[in-house]
């Protein structure tokens, strides 16, 4: 049995969950999103500063094992009719398939008082992901193509009913 508590994410810990997300895109899109665009995406999405402003506006966990960050997830507030936004669930690839994504989802949706639906956006070749959702009972509500960074990937939009 594998030891690890989830928490809410705290500032400190800032550092930590942005390697999470550094490793697992690196790990997950390799083959699949140009590693340059990527890096691109990443110091956009994952700078200090945009983490500091998804501490104030979002709901972040953070996996903890042995004092160390595994994972986390970040969700959104409540939008109009209970829907809540899951913006990531990122996790060291040695950590994956061991039940703390699954736990990090729950947690998330625990938490949110009035959640009626959970949405995400997926790259439909991010088979681990797409795996992982479809497992937890997300099913694909459409497909459209993103543009991130000048690169066209391709996305499944996938919705959880609670």
């Amino acid at each position: 049995m594998m030891e690890y508590i989830i928490r809410k994410m705290e500032k400190k810990d800032i550092n930590a969950v942005q390697e999470v997300a550094k490793t697992s895109w690196n790990a997950t899109y390799d083959g699949i999103i140009p590693l340059k665009i990527q890096e691109s995406f990443l110091n956009s999405a994952y700078n200090d500063e945009m983490m500091l402003k998804r501490l104030d506006v979002s709901s972040l966990y953070v996996a903890e094992k042995n004092g160390k960050i595994v994972g986390f997830a970040n969700f959104s507030p409540l939008k109009d009719e209970g829907i809540v936004e899951l913006g990531a669930i990122y996790l060291y690839p040695e950590n994956q398939g061991k039940g703390i994504g699954t736990a990090l989802l729950e947690e998330g949706i625990k938490n949110i008082n009035g959640a009626k639906s959970v949405y995400i956006s997926v790259e439909k070749e991010n088979e681990i992901g797409t795996n992982f959702y479809r497992a937890k009972g997300f099913q694909v509500v459409s497909e459209f193509d993103d543009n991130l960074e000048g690169h066209i990937t391709k996305m499944f939009r996938m919705a959880l009913y609670i």
